[in-house]
């Protein structure tokens, strides 16, 4: 890293921008709210990404179409990401994030009556569960950039104890990937209809919600693509933050790779029902529900680059075994160890994006980062539906030595940086944090 590089890294930035037009901290009601919202919206989410792969493997048998299902999940969000920040700057995180989750609601809710008439192992009944896969993936990602920007200004608000904020969203995701998986492959053994009731009411329930207002400045360009070239310009001032983001990307390979097999190494490899392919994702949401948790007084102690260097550790090693591992139980505690690891590093990630990015440019900024990070999501889908079954351990070996690299490239550069190290000066009330 060169010295100019460094010091810019180094500039005052790193703190609560002079701009924010409101520096107290978060009202509690706000802080509620949010949480009610954030937890609505991630638990449908998480119920229709892990049950419309499972789906179609109940339905047809056929690993080529769970990838295919997985990918077309995914694709979409790229895309929704190309233009969502542009849509948050423009007509505000609350406007987006309520819109996104009428529409799930209304393709869920069409798609009941539809599944319900069809044959499940139908080609129709399979092009609708891969149209509704590709339709709510990319409104998820929407609904996520809303909720995402209204938790960011409530961070910047909390100053040096951004971290405390970003542990309460996570610990909601987590508690959703808890629930999502298992209320999904549950709700699948009585058919995909009560699944989709299921997104359904928890969708019109986030759409419902107002959620708290946040500062919107006027974009200064109006073409769909203008929030990605801000994005990118301002990503390109923040070394630390690319650093951060690059290596995240080539973790969620690894990860998206273990995600969109897994259905298949429990069902053929070790001969598992459905059931149990949501019995793991749950386990390992407790498992990221209790990491991130823990991760909060840690770094307060010891600062972001200890934990997140160590969470990389264990994931990339929780990764590599994963692969090899000759039983199911073995299997389950490795997947486990691997989400809370990456949930560590989540929250690194958000904490630090808090604090970098400047709020007048948030909203197209977070769109970037987060296309970048999720962009291998589908290519692991896409790996999944042409690799052989046999082959799988072996490709997702592959990916967890690159995310080795990878992750350990990231957190050396990172060894020094202001944000890394540990917070002081709290300034948020306890019934705040």
């Amino acid at each position: 890293m060169t010295p100019s590089a460094e010091a810019h890294e180094q500039a005052p930035i790193l703190l609560r921008p002079k701009s924010d037009p409101d520096p107290t901290p978060p009202h509690p009601n706000r802080l509620a709210r949010t949480n009610v919202l954030r937890g609505c919206d991630a638990l449908s989410t998480a119920v229709i990404t892990y049950a419309l792969p499972l789906l179609v493997l109940t339905s047809t048998g056929s690993t080529l179409l769970t990838g295919l299902v997985f990918a077309a999940e995914w694709i979409p969000r790229l895309g929704a990401l190309a233009s969502g920040g542009t849509l948050v700057d423009r007509y505000g995180a609350a406007r987006v994030f309520r819109t996104a989750n009428a529409a799930r609601t209304l393709l869920t809710a069409l798609a009941v009556p539809a599944l319900a008439a069809l044959p499940p192992e139908g080609w129709t009944a399979i092009t609708t569960v891969l149209l509704l896969g590709a339709s709510c993936g990319g409104l998820a990602e929407l609904s996520f950039l809303g909720i995402e920007t209204t938790s960011a200004d409530l961070s910047r608000r909390a100053g040096p104890q951004a971290h405390r904020v970003q542990t309460w969203q996570m610990g909601i995701e987590q508690g959703a990937m808890l629930i999502g998986p298992l209320l999904g492959g549950l709700l699948l053994l009585i058919g995909g209809p009560a699944m989709l009731a299921a997104v359904t009411a928890l969708s019109l329930a986030a759409a419902l919600i107002r959620p708290a207002p946040t500062p919107r400045p006027a974009p200064a360009e109006n073409t769909p693509t203008a929030g990605l070239r801000t994005g990118w310009r301002t990503l390109r001032t923040l070394p630390a933050l690319g650093c951060l983001v690059a290596a995240l990307a080539a973790s969620n390979l690894a990860t998206g790779l273990l995600q969109a097999s897994a259905p298949i190494t429990v069902t053929h490899t070790f001969a598992h029902s459905t059931a149990t392919v949501g019995a793991i994702w749950s386990a390992a949401g407790a498992a990221t529900l209790a990491a991130t948790a823990l991760c909060r007084p840690l770094i307060d102690r010891f600062g972001l680059w200890p934990i997140g260097a160590t969470a990389a550790g264990i994931a990339s090693a929780a990764c590599l075994a994963a692969a090899l591992a000759p039983t199911l139980p073995l299997y389950t505690t490795l997947v486990a160890l691997l989400m809370g690891a990456e949930g560590v590093m989540a929250v690194v990630l958000r904490t630090m994006r808090t604090h970098l990015i400047p709020p007048h440019a948030f909203g197209s900024t977070l769109a970037v980062t987060v296309l970048l990070v999720l962009a291998p999501m589908p290519a692991a889908g896409l790996l999944v539906a042409a690799a052989p079954a046999r082959l799988l351990p072996a490709l997702l070996a592959g990916c967890a030595l690159l995310q080795a690299a990878a992750l350990t490239w990231c957190f050396a550069g990172l060894r020094h940086h202001t944000a890394s190290r540990p917070t002081t000066r709290p300034h948020v009330p306890a019934n705040a944090s």
